[in-house]
């Protein structure tokens, strides 16, 4: 997944916000090494979009149907009469 730039601009910029008032150049400072640092933890958190998500939530359940309708079919082919095939002379 693609961490969104300006989601971790808007993070870096509300815990900077919430710091007693810094000067100008210190803030700036501190706030690209914020930025940096969630982007760094952030990344190595192998997260994925919310999008991606349900997409494979959506193949999963198409697969436990696919999987218990087949379960079915094999459970009726080995509970079927063993009828050998006849043979014609």
């Amino acid at each position: 997944m693609t961490l969104d730039p300006a989601e971790i601009d808007r993070l870096a910029r509300d815990l900077i916000d919430r710091l007693p008032r810094l000067e100008s150049a210190l803030a700036d400072d501190l706030q690209r090494n914020l930025k940096a640092l969630l982007q760094a933890r952030l990344a190595r958190m192998d997260l994925v979009s919310r999008e991606e998500f349900e997409v494979q939530k959506a193949v999963l359940e198409k697969t436990r149907t696919r999987l218990r309708e087949l379960e079915s079919r094999l459970a009726a082919l080995e509970n079927a009469p063993q009828n050998p095939p006849s043979r014609e002379s």
